[in-house]
């Protein structure tokens, strides 16, 4: 009631007293009258936007320092602008006035945003340090020449000894090695040098019989690969919607990067079945709506018929549909990725899983890396044999090369003896200077022969030994007898070569290894590019649970080798599908790759310590005569064992035709080892 008595009291006289108090406020402050307007107006809108509880302790500096330096421009540009209390605040626009107004600035992004100011300052300060430090170089005096006198000699060389330490006398210049064999150890040398790790090296392992097994740092270090989580949430989202398309509800809820190829897990959706209700509002009018009546989940093979359908969308040559992923209640798509990455031996050695099995199994193998990225390993002695097929230039020799260099790492030649045979003449020739070879690589077919029917002997020996010392198996053998037996390995590089030239004599040998050698240490690795049904027979799949399959040509290969379709959407390059003995499903991978240079420098490891150790005594098949059947010792043991003899006998016994049969037959008559057969039974 006062104020409005006032205000009615002088209302007369308002506008006189309003204009003469705006003009002696602007005569005094000038433009900083709008000050607390403008405050007001900021503070308002932090709070507005919710950011004024965490800017409030900074925001009132921050806002007195912008205030103050906004004051001090407008008295800078025109001292009526300022008042009388800015130019006694400021003072004449002389050089301290234009600093104080930069500090103010400086201090008003300091208060408002610490880091970025900063920040900001340090990157101008590092931009600014070069041509000072370049300015600062040109003002310093040179350096005197070395022959000039130097005051206080004593104490600048007390001084030198303090500050640079003692360098080490140059090493004298390496001479050019002369021989072929030196000049190969200088550029390993060289090469382990270079290619040297930061980590410590390795300490050397020695084995109890002298051997030394050769390091990882023989082996090249792949680089991890580069994931893209962007371009796969963008191929996951073409995915849900291609399917969404053709009218399948799923969502992609997993993804799993790998070196080829990108695993997206895809949840299946619902199957919807709705009805139209018809509904009436107040007014009467009539309003259709739907109702869901129930609902069942989408069947996986809706998914897995739309797989070309699904590689049309994502733009990619095949997509391989895993359906469902074992362990998980999801369907696995997997999309090829736009560049392949390496995975290199030693990645996989150094692995974890590797490291888990490697004290377990004595015959450990490193594989690769699945569709996920997972590191995939297996024991050669649990799987038993191993059987590859796959296409010209899929990667199969090279798998090859992997899994013997993986056996050579962590094996000496007084546990591991390798065979080789190789129609090539030229993909396994390299490791024919490594001592763990029972006999040098075969590259003729008779004598791959002559090796399984030797290997085949030496499996029976081995059943005898075991049998004296009451063994089960190889490794129940080595402990309780003084002498040691080593693991045979027999790898075989082309199996339709020997197939096409003794087709009876190969099929009876490896299906007969196959099923009786695993107790006795020998495994089989056999590769073969045609896997057709009169190479890989029904009687080599059936001993041959442990599959392995790369890129093949035609649908019938996948089916003959892994006994579904699969194989032939392969990637080739060392992309492969591998099948174990406890899954009923093959598992997608990237298989190892060993390079030339790897393959050289274990070789070389191995071969140099040939000579330092004598190696153990090779087994050798029993010599025949000149003349003579190379199996007439064979057949003598076996008139020696057995009462009764007869071609046909023979003929199963040592695995030949009959007229190889008969003609052995008739030796033994004439050396009276066996009765002669009579030809009449009936007489």
């Amino acid at each position: 009631m006062v104020a409005l008595v006032l205000l009615y009291w002088y209302l007369p006289v308002l506008p006189e007293m309003t204009q003469d108090y705006a003009d002696r406020a602007y005569q005094l402050m000038g433009v900083g009258l709008a000050i607390p307007a403008f405050s007001l107006l900021v503070l308002l809108s932090l709070w507005r936007l919710g950011r004024l509880s965490a800017l409030w302790r900074r925001a009132w500096l921050a806002l007195l320092a912008f205030s103050l330096a906004g004051w001090e421009i407008a008295t800078l540009s025109d001292p009526q602008y300022g008042g009388e209390w800015g130019q006694r605040l400021l003072g004449p626009p002389t050089w301290i006035a234009f600093l104080r107004l930069a500090v103010l600035l400086y201090l008003g992004f300091i208060f408002w945003s610490p880091r970025v100011t900063l920040s900001t300052t340090r990157r101008t300060l590092l931009l600014l340090e070069k041509p000072f430090l370049f300015l600062l170089r040109l003002r310093l005096p040179r350096r005197r020449p070395a022959e000039a006198p130097v005051e206080r000699p004593a104490m600048k060389a007390v001084k030198r000894e303090e500050e640079v330490p003692p360098q080490p006398p140059p090493k004298p210049a390496a001479p050019v090695p002369s021989s072929p064999s030196r000049l190969r150890k200088a550029v390993m040398e060289v090469w382990r040098r270079e290619k040297a790790t930061p980590l410590a090296p390795s300490q050397p392992v020695i084995t109890a019989s002298g051997w030394e097994l050769p390091p990882l740092e023989l082996l090249d270090s792949s680089p991890e690969a580069e994931l893209r989580p962007v371009d796969n949430e963008k191929r996951a989202r073409v995915l849900e919607e291609a399917l969404a398309s053709y009218g399948v509800e799923a969502k992609v809820a997993q993804v799993n990067p790998g070196p080829t190829v990108t695993q997206f897990g895809v949840e299946p959706g619902w199957e919807r079945r709705f009805r139209e209700v018809k509904d009436k509002d107040k007014n009467g009018n009539v309003r259709v709506r739907k109702e869901e009546v129930s609902r069942t989940r989408v069947k996986v093979e809706r998914i897995v018929s739309l797989q070309n359908d699904l590689a049309m969308a994502l733009a990619v040559p095949a997509v391989r549909i895993e359906a469902p992923v074992p362990g998980k209640a999801m369907v696995g798509v997997e999309v090829p990725n736009a560049s392949f990455t390496v995975v290199g031996l030693r990645s996989v050695i150094e692995s974890t899983p590797f490291q888990r099995l490697r004290p377990k199994a004595a015959l450990a193998l490193a594989l690769g890396k699945g569709a996920g990225g997972e590191v995939v390993v297996a024991d050669l002695a649990k799987m038993p044999h191993l059987l590859i097929a796959g296409s010209t230039g899929s990667g199969k020799t090279v798998c090859l090369n992997a899994l013997i260099c993986c056996l050579m790492m962590y094996n000496s030649p007084e546990d591991l003896r390798l065979m080789m045979v190789d129609p090539k003449r030229v993909e396994l020739v390299a490791y024919n200077r490594v001592p763990h070879m029972a006999f040098p690589i075969i590259v003729d077919r008779e004598k791959a022969v002559e090796a399984l029917r030797w290997l085949n002997l030496e499996m029976d020996n081995r059943y005898k030994k075991f049998a004296e010392v009451a063994a089960r198996n190889l490794e129940d053998y080595n402990k309780k007898s003084k002498t040691r037996l080593p693991y045979l390995v027999l790898f075989i590089d082309e199996l339709a070569d020997l197939m096409m030239t003794a087709f009876e004599e190969v099929e009876s040998g490896l299906c007969r290894l196959a099923q009786l050698a695993r107790a006795t240490g020998i495994h089989l690795v056999v590769a073969t590019q045609r896997p057709s049904v009169d190479v890989v027979t029904g009687l080599i799949k059936a001993n041959f649970p442990t599959r392995l399959s790369f890129a093949v040509t035609q649908l019938v290969d996948s089916r003959t080798i892994l006994d579904m379709a699969g194989a032939e959407k392969l990637l080739g390059r060392g992309d492969m599908l591998f099948l174990p003995t406890d899954a009923t499903k093959p598992k997608r991978l990237q298989g190892c790759y060993v390079s030339d240079g790897e393959i050289e420098r274990l070789v070389a490891f191995w071969s140099r310590q040939k000579g330092a150790i004598a190696p153990i005594a090779e087994p050798t098949a029993p010599a025949a005569k000149e003349g003579e059947d190379s199996l007439l010792e064979a057949a003598r043991r076996l008139a020696k064992e057995h009462k009764k003899l007869s071609a046909s006998f023979l003929q199963r016994q040592l695995q030949v035709g009959y007229p190889r049969a008969a003609k052995l037959m008739e030796t033994l008559e004439k050396e009276e080892l066996a009765a002669k057969e009579n030809p009449n039974p009936t007489s």
